[in-house]
């Protein structure tokens, strides 16, 4: 019913067969008594429906359902204390991209890691050559040379590039025999070897940043629950107007989190997770926990006015319960996109994700239906606020406006989505660096103060790893060494070169061959050390310092200069450093995300198939999806590569994208986005069922679903606002993309767009051909399609 003023829709006849649809002449659509609509519903053809029996079940069963999933929690919950230091804070790079292997190969010859930790030196008063500020450097570093972890130190004594020009500054490098990545074990030990010194010291380096992600991340985590819990429960309370009726489905939403996480603990055993999994995993199972226990609390309350308790938990779960199993899976299906990728972070993201789904899903099947059998009547216990009807005039209203204008709609919508992602065109990806951190911690703070001292290039060089078959300081290799690096040298972009053969652009080609004649008995100190530091009999490392910055375009063009300049002699090379991991790690990731958007385009496509019985809605739910998501990506570029809003979100922009987030957004929101899409068409197709027309389901849909889908939809984007207030740029951009993306999605998408089109494709909505139908399975619980 719309209210309570009849609208003239027609009735369509169910005669013709099916896919063939004839509408009678126009006729006014009379309000239903709950009597009559109640005995609709519970026709037999619902009675058989396994959706409808599977509630009955739960009900009949409910405190052996409510045990089972009290001794799941009973197990997670001494799991969820080791969640932090099970999962890994990198994950971003992968052994088949050209700058890893690099890295490795530099490993291998060298035997130390190129990610080292630098002690970063300064003093108001003494210059770096001091002898007492030398004095001071050697004493603070005399433990932790003799730390077995420790491959090799180099102060700026060894190699004066070390000193910044400003004569204060300095640093040491303390090369490692470990990954980053294996930081626990790595800085406690450093750290207590390090000695006072009258210097100001920081230590710095790819370790320590690893370490601040983590200790950030799980800050971050307890900011957005402090924030989304309040406000998530307030959402729920004005939802519901009841107390009982507002903490089912945040007990329901908190019990799937905190299993989920259990689970994740357990994974890590047999495989990596990423950290950034934790602030997913908070995210989706807290938004979707409630918003599946949202739906099918509302639809329970709603036939509980007219049925017994046994049914109306029936009715619920053939409805908004068929609405939740599959609006679940597109949201399954595209976090399962991300398990495509080879990047661990992606792979993990996609893996405890899916777990999240899953079992947000099982709990609002099982658990939930358990909990509202012994709940009965007592779920409108203790009310705040009056219990409101599931349709308004303000949905009814909105429904007459858009049918009337369904073109002028349709066209303005288009065009405002189109325009909101427009400034992705713009986007310049990057890889996470310490920018992505807070100013207040180690890392960052040592990231700024080599930036300041030194530039932007010597925070991140270009590394060359050359290997030769035979020795390399034969003289025709070490003279296409030299010419190699004297053609990289001679680039306008090039701040620098450190190698054995670019010691001083005085020493000429001739001198360099005499130096390293014999490589055991170089004498000059400078030499000797940049020996020891970068070569061995057939491998050499050469750091090429840019101009610019990481992420600038002058420096990934340098980058791909380098790798296509000759080097002869039988010599081979790879290139790694920062600016060629940011560059490989985002082709890669691109290259690979056509096969994970093919994978999600058509099993979601699939999944609605089977839900609609119709070839165009699914594909339309596709673009409108597509289209809500681009417009989220345009806010991205402008907020977060551009600085708009910097000062009121508190972060410094970045100036550019980081390269995996649009994918990850991609993956989340195509199935987040689908769950209203889900929600609303099947209300329309319940409509359209009973026999309304096109027209009168498509605004009889919007009327029953239009408060409910705002208020899931206000949840999800109170959730994922949160984490807008995180510290690390990724969650802060992953937080406010989703919000924007679900805020335009049940907005102007579900509310505007999606019945504009609708209308203006009339019938054909429910077409598909006699062949296609044939060959889907036959609708569950035939005689009635399932609503939320």
């Amino acid at each position: 019913m719309i209210g309570s003023r009849p609208i003239p829709y027609s009735i369509r006849s169910h005669q013709a067969g099916p896919g063939v649809l004839v509408s009678q002449p126009r006729a006014r659509r009379e309000p239903r008594s709950p009597r009559q609509v109640s005995t609709l519903l519970l026709q037999p053809a619902l009675r058989s429906d396994p959706f409808y029996a599977f509630g009955q079940l739960m009900y009949r069963r409910r405190w052996l359902v409510i045990a089972g999933w009290l001794l799941a929690l009973f197990v997670a919950l001494p799991l969820l204390p080791r969640i932090a230091r099970s999962l890994q804070p990198g994950g971003f790079s992968s052994g088949s991209i050209e700058a890893a292997q690099a890295a490795v190969t530099i490993q291998r010859a060298l035997g130390e890691n190129p990610a080292s930790l630098l002690v970063i030196y300064s003093s108001p008063t003494l210059s770096t050559s001091d002898p007492a500020y030398v004095a001071a450097v050697e004493s603070s570093l005399a433990d932790v040379r003799s730390l077995d972890l420790v491959a090799r130190v180099s102060t700026h004594v060894e190699n004066p590039r070390q000193a910044a020009p400003d004569g204060r500054t300095a640093y040491a490098t303390i090369a490692l025999r470990s990954v980053p990545e294996e930081f626990r074990e790595v800085i406690p030990r450093i750290e207590g070897a390090l000695r006072p010194s009258v210097l100001e010291m920081t230590l710095t380096g790819a370790p320590i940043f690893y370490s601040d992600i983590q200790e950030v991340t799980e800050r971050d985590l307890r900011r957005a629950e402090l924030i989304s819990f309040p406000f998530a429960g307030l959402a729920l309370l004005l939802v519901f107007g009841s107390l009982v009726a507002a903490a089912v489905p945040a007990l329901v939403g908190g019990a799937a989190v905190a299993i989920t996480i259990g689970v994740v603990v357990l994974l890590t055993r047999i495989t990596d997770v990423s950290i950034f999994a934790l602030n997913l995993v908070s995210m989706l199972g807290l938004g979707l926990g409630i918003d599946y226990s949202l739906f099918v609390v509302s639809r329970f309350r709603e036939e509980l006015v007219r049925r017994e308790v046994e049914d109306a938990i029936g009715i619920a779960m053939a409805t908004a319960g068929r609405a939740v199993l599959f609006s679940g899976l597109t949201v399954f299906l595209g976090l399962l996109g991300l398990m495509t990728f080879e990047f661990m972070a992606l792979r993990s993201l996609g893996v405890a994700g899916s777990v999240v789904v899953a079992i947000s899903v099982a709990a609002a099947m099982t658990l939930l239906p358990a909990i509202l059998a012994v709940a009965g009547h007592r779920i409108n216990a203790f009310p705040i606020l009056p219990q409101r009807a599931s349709g308004n005039r303000f949905w009814q209203t909105t429904a007459d406006w858009v049918m009337r204008h369904a073109g002028a709609v349709f066209v303005g919508v288009l065009a405002l989505l189109v325009a909101l992602g427009l400034p992705f065109l713009r986007v310049d990806f990057g890889a996470p660096d310490a920018s992505i951190l807070p100013t207040d911690v180690q890392s960052r703070k040592g990231f700024e103060q080599l930036r300041a001292a030194f530039g932007e290039g010597e925070i991140a060089p270009v590394l060359i790893a050359v290997t030769s078959a035979e020795t390399l300081f034969a003289p025709e290799r070490l003279g296409a060494l030299y010419d190699f690096v004297a053609r990289i040298r001679a680039d306008a972009r090039v701040e620098r070169v450190d190698s054995i053969v670019s010691l001083d652009p005085r020493i000429s080609r001739d001198q360099h061959l005499l130096v390293y004649a014999d490589p055991t008995a170089v004498r000059e100190l400078y030499a000797r050390a940049i020996l020891a530091e970068t070569a061995r009999e057939r491998f050499a490392l050469v750091r090429v310092v840019s101009r610019h910055s990481q992420t600038a375009d002058e420096s990934k063009a340098l980058v791909e200069a380098i790798r296509n300049t000759p080097i002869g002699a039988g010599l081979s090379f790879q290139v790694g450093g920062g600016t060629a991991g940011v560059i490989d790690y985002a082709g890669r990731l691109y290259a690979d995300f056509p096969r994970a958007l093919v994978f999600i385009l058509i099993s979601t496509y699939l999944v609605l198939l089977v839900l609609f019985r119709s070839v165009v809605l699914p594909l339309k739910a596709l673009v409108m999806n597509t289209l809500s998501i681009l417009a989220s990506y345009g806010a991205l570029v402008v907020v977060f590569q551009e600085g708009a809003f910097a000062d009121l979100l508190r972060f410094e922009p970045l100036g550019f994208i980081e390269a995996s987030l649009p994918i990850v957004l991609f993956c989340v929101l195509f199935g987040l986005s689908m769950d209203y899409e889900v929600f609303l068409l099947s209300r329309i197709k319940e409509a359209y069922d009973e026999g309304f027309d096109n027209t009168a389901s498509v605004a009889v849909g919007l009327e029953r679903s239009g408060r409910l889908i705002t208020s899931a939809a206000a949840i999800i984007v109170l959730v994922s606002g949160s984490f807008v207030a995180a510290d690390i740029i990724l969650i802060k951009a992953l937080g406010l993309g989703t919000a924007i993306a679900v805020l335009l999605d049940a907005t102007v998408v579900r509310a505007l767009l999606v019945p504009a089109s609708m209308q203006l494709l009339g019938d054909w909505n429910w077409w598909a051909p006699r062949a296609v139908l044939r060959l889907l399975p036959q609708p569950l619980g035939s005689g009635h399609k399932g609503a939320a």
